[in-house]
């Protein structure tokens, strides 16, 4: 089966083979979306172009969202190759490791305020240039983490980052929702990721997730990949609002 024969998706935040972004993408490629990417800069660009290549993306282009106009431009091309979108996937987050590293009662005003803006806002942004070219309904996902929900030692600043990221969810998800755009979150499990490889002690993060996820494993970005493809499917047309854990029912635990 192919739930996302003729799809568009736009997935934003592919760091490289190994990123939440880039098992999304491969996700949706099997599943017969047609892909556009982005990447950071020039520096990641070799990282990023073999994901591109391997999932048949009609654009690789560049992305950072502290540059006035990349943005705009990113969706300006997927308007000129398409002139719709029915996927758009926000999985960026960004912190200065000063601030990342430090108390949450630290962190700078300068810091704290990029954090929002690179992690959250950005998504409201995007959601504003998608929602024209969602104009027979789609769906937006966004990538969060349960340290948005409770304090988990040494994620520091980015636990009220994704809290403002999720209560942004629900209220694009209302606000969107007469358009049958449908928003959600994807909470993952912790991932050895180069994102998550910036958390202070991470190796011990995975390790306590190993061991207390009944399972006792980790989940893998094809597990992340294979929840988006089916939130993005015309079978979730009743989901939105939602933050869904991808983390083998580690959550669930006390």
């Amino acid at each position: 089966m192919r739930p996302l024969e003729n799809k568009i998706a736009l997935v934003i935040g592919v760091a490289n083979a190994d990123s939440i972004a880039a098992g999304c993408a491969k996700a949706f490629h099997l599943a017969g979306a047609e892909i556009a990417l982005t990447y950071a800069n020039a520096k990641a660009k070799p990282y990023v172009a073999p994901v591109a290549t391997s999932v048949g993306a009609s654009l690789l282009l560049p992305l950072d969202v502290e540059v006035d106009g990349e943005m705009e431009a990113v969706f300006a091309a997927v308007t000129k190759r398409w002139g719709r979108l029915d996927i758009l996937v926000h999985s960026i987050a960004f912190c200065p490791a000063g601030d990342l590293h430090g108390r949450v009662t630290d962190c700078s005003r300068q810091g704290f305020a990029q954090a929002m803006d690179t992690s959250v806002h950005s998504l409201v942004r995007m959601a504003k240039l998608a929602e024209p070219l969602m104009a027979q309904g789609g769906t937006i996902l966004t990538m969060t983490y349960y340290g948005g929900e409770k304090v988990v030692d040494h994620y520091n600043i980015m636990g009220p980052v994704k809290a403002a990221l999720e209560g942004v969810v629900r209220s694009l998800a209302v606000e969107l929702g007469p358009r049958h755009i449908r928003v959600n979150a994807i909470s993952p499990g912790p991932l050895k990721t180069r994102a998550g490889s910036g958390i202070a002690h991470f190796d011990e993060l995975i390790d306590a997730a190993r061991l207390r996820a009944p399972a006792h494993s980790l989940v893998t970005i094809d597990d992340v990949g294979a929840v988006a493809v089916m939130l993005a499917s015309d079978g979730a047309r009743s989901v939105s609002g939602d933050i869904v854990f991808v983390d083998g029912g580690l959550h669930v635990r006390a």
